[in-house]
């Protein structure tokens, strides 16, 4: 113990700064993009998700980072790096990684779709006669009567650009008079020339959302496919919008603002009011990111620049197309199938709870196990859906987070309402970026006749479990089902998640305690089965973290692996930095961010950190622990973060049926074993693919997806649902 307290767990050289460890995972997602064994229409889906992913960093991390700085705050991060410096850093490898985005497409992606057949094209010029006559007509007819082109002079001011809208920029003359303009002379280029005299006047259009981005230019038969983006045909005919004036330049241009909403929640009368005001200002806030075509003029940069208020190392030149979330829409060219991914099989039926089964007899029967999206979703949708119409459930409860654009699980709750049970649903309205979609639901509820709670002040809802009260001929009985990823059809086909059904009694009381704790301020006096955030997630997370240090000291068996979505809690860590010194062997499967660090001789020389990057989301939190040989494993809602642990409401439950057992334990060794889509951290923060000279060919998520059909097909009707078949051993 003399060598614990020497060691200073908080000193700075002991963490990773969270930004830069998540820039990491996004290199881990731009590595699938590259990979060569992955279909061609995959890796132009990998490259739109490190887009998409990228987009959100800004608007939320960036934007927080730059407020610190204009605030002159302080204060250092666990890393012992300054706001200031962090931007620097993030600016920096931000710049670096766009980069290698546009280099992957350019020089990888690109040529291998011409060698497909499929060429995308940004030169009208190059079309031919007949081509160019097709889109003219188009742009005529399609997208001319949607467009608002608006100019800028001294009775119109720089029009408000809405957030991550793609636009076009101009400078223009006017064709009949020299009438100076906005911008006075044109300043010498930096590619060189005379100075030019004239007066220039700016104008913008934006490129519209509601009409499809990709559009497919016919070709005679045998000839390769041609696309061409809207942007392109847009900024080609863009004379018809100007028709007075001649364009001097032009250039396509996208801005990200700070959609970080601040909402006074103590202050608010009312909170869904508040947010909706909020959101309004999302499309105002402060430009932090300026996307333009590397070959725009400079003068009409200059322009951009001043008016948004941008610095330079905030603008990014783009070797291609703006905005790479499009690539989406190559995923759905036709006669392109050979290109998609085939490996993995659809959801599969849950053996234990066949199509048409009763649910509730099922759940009877004992603890049912969901794995997802190797399992079907139907059956959590169903659990709700068969309570809505089954006339002994009195009531249903239950927490929503994130669902679905056309969810199921909203009209069963909506059902039930209409038919006389008692619904009482938490809508968490702080949902980033589901903040209206959440909205909407709410109202829907509300009028279907629930009793609709807006989530707790100062507090996220970040817990999924829902509670169905049913009267039975011997008593009231409470099912219970608990997961670890949101409410939402559409998502639970791609994010890999588990659930529990359960009609436990213990669990049943702690459900009822949850939700009479966020409708109604009342606290039980004892839990259980489940462990809550914030009042004592993270103390139960640390006691078991350090049993686990006193086992090893005591010379029993100590074993800690943890799955989680992100690691950054300062706490957290030194427990697993004292368990480590102690010689507990601890197996990290992280999939974005690890502040922790491996590899500190007398530090965390026992710890090992994994990235899971694969055809499905890795989301589903699952912790083991030894425990000296009487090991207990539990899954949640939470990461081990300071937001999960301190600032949310978040559910931590058991999993005692040792077949359950069995199976959450055999999740985490196959994934332990990965070695096609697995990525290890190594000490200075960068991570690298399992070297396999040597190794077994693993892919967890292709042999969950092979074990989950087996287990589907090895029940056949009439026989005992409740078979639990065996995995085949992971060699």
């Amino acid at each position: 113990m003399a060598e614990e307290q020497s060691i200073n767990f908080r000193d700075p050289k002991y963490y990773l700064n969270r930004e830069l460890s998540w820039l990491q995972f996004e290199r881990r997602c731009l590595s699938e993009a590259r990979n060569k064994e992955v279909p061609l229409l995959e890796r132009f889906k990998f490259l739109s998700i490190t887009a998409s992913n990228l987009d959100e960093f800004f608007m939320v991390r960036v934007a927080s980072l730059k407020d610190m700085v204009d605030e002159n705050y302080k204060k250092t991060d666990i890393a012992g790096m300054t706001a200031q410096e962090q931007l620097k850093a993030v600016i920096k490898d931000t710049h670096s990684f766009v980069q290698q985005q546009y280099y992957t497409l350019n020089r990888q992606l690109v040529p291998l779709l011409v060698e497909e057949g499929v060429v995308i094209t940004h030169d009208m010029e190059s079309l031919t006669k007949s081509q160019k006559i097709f889109l003219e007509e188009y742009f005529r007819t399609e997208v001319f009567p949607v467009l608002t082109p608006m100019a800028v002079d001294s009775s119109r001011p720089f029009p408000l650009i809405r957030n991550r809208s793609l636009n076009i920029g101009a400078l223009l003359t006017r064709k009949e008079t020299s009438t100076p303009g906005i911008l006075g002379p044109a300043k010498k280029s930096k590619k060189g020339g005379k100075q030019n005299k004239e007066k220039y006047e700016f104008a913008t259009v934006q490129v519209p959302s509601v009409l499809s981005r990709v559009i497919q230019i016919p070709t005679k038969e045998g000839e390769k496919k041609l696309l061409i983006l809207l942007e392109d045909v847009i900024e080609y005919y863009l004379p018809t919008l100007f028709v007075n004036y001649e364009i001097k330049c032009s250039c396509a241009y996208r801005i990200m603002r700070n959609a970080d909403l601040s909402i006074a929640e103590n202050e608010a009368e009312d909170l869904l009011k508040e947010i909706q005001k909020q959101l309004k200002k999302r499309q105002r806030g402060q430009a932090i990111r300026l996307e333009v075509k590397k070959d725009i003029d400079d003068r009409l940069l200059k322009f951009l620049m001043d008016e948004l208020e941008l610095d330079e190392e905030m603008v990014y030149m783009i070797d291609g197309a703006i905005d790479l979330t499009f690539l989406n829409k190559a995923y759905d060219i036709e006669g392109f199938d050979h290109l998609r991914e085939h490996m993995y099989a659809p959801p599969q039926q849950n053996p234990r709870l066949p199509a048409g089964c009763d649910i509730f007899e099922e759940i009877r029967k004992g603890d049912i196990f969901m794995h997802h999206p190797y399992q079907t979703f139907d059956p959590v949708v169903n659990f709700v859906l068969q309570a809505a119409q089954d006339p002994d459930v009195l009531a249903i409860k239950q927490t929503l987070y994130r669902v679905s654009g056309n969810s199921p699980i909203i009209a069963a709750l909506a059902l039930a309402a209409e038919n006389g049970k008692q619904v009482t649903v938490l809508v968490e309205l702080k949902a980033r970026f589901d903040e209206e979609n959440n909205i909407v639901w709410a109202k829907k509820l509300e009028q279907a006749g629930c009793h609709v709670l807006y989530g707790l002040a100062n507090l996220k809802t970040h817990s999924k479990i829902t509670l169905v009260v049913r009267r039975e001929e011997d008593r009231i009985r409470r099912y219970v089902h608990l997961g670890t990823g949101n409410y939402n059809d559409s998502t639970a086909k791609v994010y890999t998640d588990i659930g529990l059904m359960t009609c436990s009694d213990p669990i049943g009381e702690d459900a009822t305690a949850v939700f009479n704790m966020l409708s109604g301020y009342s606290e039980p006096r004892f839990w259980n089965r489940l462990s809550v955030a914030p009042l004592w997630l993270k103390k139960d997370f640390l006691h078991l973290i350090l049993r686990e240090a006193a086992h090893a000291q005591n010379g029993e068996a100590a074993h800690i692996i943890a799955k989680m979505n992100s690691l950054c809690d300062p706490d957290i860590i030194e427990a697993l930095y004292k368990a480590s010194q102690a010689g507990v062997k601890i197996d990290l499967i992280v999939r974005g961010i690890c502040c922790l660090k491996v590899g500190i001789k007398g530090v965390s020389e026992n710890i090992s950190v994994r990235s899971i990057v694969g055809n499905f989301l890795e989301h589903s939190r699952i912790y083991y622990f030894e425990n000296g040989g009487s090991s207990e494993i539990y899954a949640a809602s939470a990461d081990w973060m300071p937001r999960n642990l301190d600032r949310r409401v978040e559910i931590m439950f058991p999993l005692e049926d040792p077949a359950i057992r069995q199976k959450a334990l055999h999740i985490l060794e196959v994934e332990l074993e990965d070695t096609v889509k697995a990525h290890i951290l190594r000490p200075d923060g960068t991570y690298d693919r399992v070297d396999r000279r040597g190794k077994e060919y693993i892919n967890s998520q292709l042999i969950f997806c092979e074990e989950a059909v087996r287990e589907a097909n090895a029940v056949k009707p009439g026989q005992d649902n409740r078979l639990f078949v065996p995995a085949t051993p992971v060699t």
